[in-house]
């Protein structure tokens, strides 16, 4: 499974509302707003702008686009660091501010059932698009998790 796929496994509601999250502080902070305006061929980068283009982001992710959906996750997950220390907490992931060793064994942290608990735990606290994006990506980084979860109905 790649990146691309989880955005795909998704779907496009969910796509758009990602977008919907992602913040153009943070994406500036991180020096990433300029390659994303770029990667979405806009003149300007805006919350506004950021719906608007959301049929045209799906398209590209339905390509297969890695190297595109690589980097608009980048821009998804800096976006949201709050959610995701709190996630590597839960599971006692160690990591620096939501940043973790690429060469972790998350074998130990990430038991059966670890998304379920996940989505458990943070339903509600975090929008659930954004929650099972992550629990997906961190399932890819660390598992080499070959499908994308989708958890059971609350």
């Amino acid at each position: 499974m790649q990146i691309s796929d989880i955005f795909v496994g998704l779907g496009e509601p969910a796509v758009a509302e990602l977008l919907r999250t992602i913040s153009l502080g943070k994406l500036k902070t991180y020096q990433l707003f300029d390659r994303l305006k770029a990667r979405l061929h806009v003149n300007k980068l805006n919350s506004e702008m950021l719906r608007k283009v959301a049929p045209r982001v799906w398209e590209r992710l339905n390509e297969l686009d890695e190297e595109f959906a690589t980097e608009l996750a980048q821009a998804i997950l800096v976006s949201h660091l709050e959610m995701i220390q709190a996630v590597l907490n839960f599971l006692e992931i160690p990591h620096q501010e939501g940043f973790f060793a690429k060469d972790i064994d998350g074998t130990k942290y990430m038991t059966d059932g670890w998304q379920q608990r996940v989505v458990d735990n943070f339903r509600g606290k975090f929008p659930d698009a954004l929650l099972l994006f992550y629990v997906n990506h961190l399932g890819l980084e660390l598992l080499k998790q070959e499908q994308v979860f989708a958890p059971a109905a609350a």
